[in-house]
């Protein structure tokens, strides 16, 4: 059979998160891959309670790791790059990045015991890394993290181009700015573009991006208005934010203090790669403590409401010494994601409630978006002109209306979502395989699959509460009538006013004492009957059904 090339995501295309796209040429089945991003997106209670990371289940592509060649890496930010270190011994294959992604991958590697050598960093286009059938290229894109990428990736059946996440900004701050005549030069070469792999995420937003330079005012005089101790939060990923607040904070006086792990180390790594030159000196907490509070600004982490980051901790009190008093002033230069507008909202009281004056972003005067707004996404479509249009990066909405976009332009697009494998070879997209897909949670320390039934239980228990019963049957299969509850996570009292676990058990009493042999000599069906009587039961008197675990003792005989 002809050779063909496949697109296949395993995340990020239908959800915001969790990236990680894989291209494939050659004999159908037999196709060498690459993999683009492998990233994370984050746990919440209603979804997923006590789930620290959330990672795309790679079965599929761990069950064909003998025909993947490596994995390429856009950016650093954690839902193109978390991960790496999570789930690299089940792929085994070379990390490209650029230097400063590759200085992050580095250190998701080591902090699960990895080597760091897998890590090869790689220079911008002209520079090419050819694995296999590709030829692949970094192009610099400017990003809301610095060294950000698209990727060229050439193939005997055309060129693709992978946007990452990207916006068109002429003056980023720190990093590369979008360069059109570049992008020309990419259009122009060879065959042109075959397929445009592009983000979607800001496709209904209508009005043009806007640069991070323009932010620079705003925030100064934001900071030099403010009469006692500033606090701001950001993306800890966002550099060119982080130096902005930082420069207003020294013109006006100020000392810088970062605090949050995520922010010191981005700063370090930024440092250490050179791409920061000149962030101003930062003081500790220490020192903090004992200035004027007019003489200092906090910048910290935490600016989606994340309960252990600096921002949650200094609204409860006390943070590492600091803590904020009437008069205070707190920012917040960051747009809430989707999804954290309560966690955020906690934290906005909370400090209201404290006197400090709250700030946020919504005016546009204190955040741009690090994603290519609808103008944007167009104005690359022209740039470009791909025979076909596959959007990424968003959920189905974003996915939806990002092809309509470019079929009203008279471009070939389809919707892709994680597990769908297209062949591209053609003039159009074809569906050639459905990839079971999924996702991996990280408890803990420790790696859970969706099906495990861990999270599932997690909930019921959190909807349902739960319920133990032990129940003992002696040396002569006699069950004794006086089964033990406990419950935890139900109301203890009956709507008559009586303990709860005491009523359970005075029923479970009647069932046992009148329980036959063939029941009590059955664990199976004991469990059962036990079960269904004390649900029944807790449904009768507080409405609800609880998850119930029974413990039959048997006694032996000496």
């Amino acid at each position: 059979m002809a050779d063909r090339l496949i697109y296949l995501p395993l995340g990020g295309a239908g959800e915001i998160g969790m990236n990680a796209y894989v291209y494939g040429y050659g004999a159908p089945g037999k196709e060498r891959l690459i993999l683009v991003d492998l990233g994370v997106t984050f746990g919440d209670m209603d979804s997923a309670p006590g789930i620290d990371l959330i990672m795309p289940d790679i079965t599929w592509l761990q069950e064909n790791r003998d025909r993947l060649e490596a994995i390429f890496i856009t950016h650093g930010h954690e839902d193109h790059l978390g991960a790496v270190g999570h789930l690299y011994s089940r792929l085994g294959v070379p990390v490209y990045a650029r230097q400063f992604t590759g200085a992050l991958c580095r250190l998701k590697l080591e902090e699960q015991g990895h080597p760091a050598d897998v890590v090869r960093i790689t220079g911008p286009r002209p520079e090419v890394t050819q694995l296999g059938p590709f030829n692949v290229q970094f192009v610099p894109v400017s990003h809301s993290i610095p060294e950000s990428a698209a990727l060229i990736i050439d193939t005997p059946a055309g060129r693709i181009v992978h946007t990452g996440d990207f916006k068109l900004d002429g003056t980023p701050v720190v990093g590369d700015a979008f360069d059109p005549i570049v992008w020309h030069d990419i259009a122009a070469q060879g065959r042109g573009i075959k397929v445009l792999t592009c983000d979607s995420t800001n496709v209904f937003s209508t009005h043009p991006g806007r640069s991070e330079a323009l932010l620079a005012n705003p925030i100064l005089e934001w900071v030099m208005a403010q009469k006692n101790m500033v606090v701001a939060t950001t993306f800890a990923s966002n550099i060119a934010r982080l130096k902005t607040l930082a420069d207003a904070a020294i013109a006006s006086g100020r000392k810088v203090c970062l605090l949050g792990r995520a922010m010191r180390r981005m700063v370090s790594v930024g440092l250490e790669t050179g791409i920061l030159t000149d962030f101003p000196d930062t003081i500790g907490p220490d020192e903090a403590s004992n200035m004027p509070r007019g003489k200092v600004m906090l910048i910290v982490t935490g600016s989606q409401g994340e309960r252990r980051a600096a921002s949650a901790q200094l609204s409860r009190g006390r943070y590492l010494g600091l803590s904020l008093k009437e008069g205070d002033s707190f920012l917040f230069s960051s747009k809430t994601i989707p999804g954290n507008e309560r966690s955020v909202g906690r934290i906005m009281n909370a400090l209201s409630e404290m006197g400090v004056d709250v700030f946020d972003a919504d005016d546009g005067l204190f955040h741009v978006s690090g994603h290519a707004n609808r103008p944007d996404i167009e104005a690359l479509h022209d740039l470009l002109k791909p025979e076909i249009v596959i959007p990424m990066h968003g959920e189905h909405l974003h996915l939806r209306e990002h092809m309509m976009l470019a079929r009203d332009k008279g471009l070939t697009s389809e919707i892709v979502v994680n597990g769908m494998m297209m062949d591209l070879t053609g003039d159009t997209l074809k569906v050639v395989d459905q990839v079971e897909t999924g996702r991996l949670y990280l408890d803990g320390t420790v790696l859970i699959g969706a099906m495990d039934g861990v999270v599932r239980d997690r909930i019921r228990m959190a909807l349902n509460g739960h319920a133990l019963v032990s129940v003992i049957v002696d040396e002569d299969d006699n069950v004794l009538p006086d089964a033990w509850v406990e419950l935890m996570g139900l109301p203890g009292r009956t709507r008559g006013g009586d303990d709860l676990a005491r009523h359970i058990e005075g029923e479970l009493a009647e069932f046992l004492e009148s329980a036959d042999n063939r029941t009590v000599s059955d664990d199976r069906k004991m469990e059962e009957a036990v079960r269904k009587i004390t649900r029944q039961v807790a449904m009768e008197e507080i409405g609800k059904k609880p998850e119930v675990t029974v413990i039959i003792s048997r006694l032996m005989a000496d």
